[in-house]
């Protein structure tokens, strides 16, 4: 449980990373798969760089929580 915790967590902290580089810069167009999410759901068209960093967040706080575990 705690690999897993710690595994999805850091993906979810590098893809909340990549959506909120490619909100700010332009970049990394391929590699934001929050991008899907962010496009699809109504009310976070206008709040994508929000939704990136409480996707990261998220993750951080997996990571956390895996890493805590005996």
């Amino acid at each position: 449980m705690k690999k897993t915790l710690e595994g999805v967590g850091g993906l979810l902290v590098f893809l909340g990373g990549c959506g909120v580089l490619r909100e700010l810069t332009g970049w990394f167009d391929l590699m934001a798969a929050t991008r899907l999410l962010t496009e699809n759901v109504g009310f976070l068209e206008d709040r994508a760089l929000f939704a990136n960093i409480v996707i990261a967040v998220v993750g951080f706080a997996l990571c956390m929580i895996g890493d805590s575990l005996k």
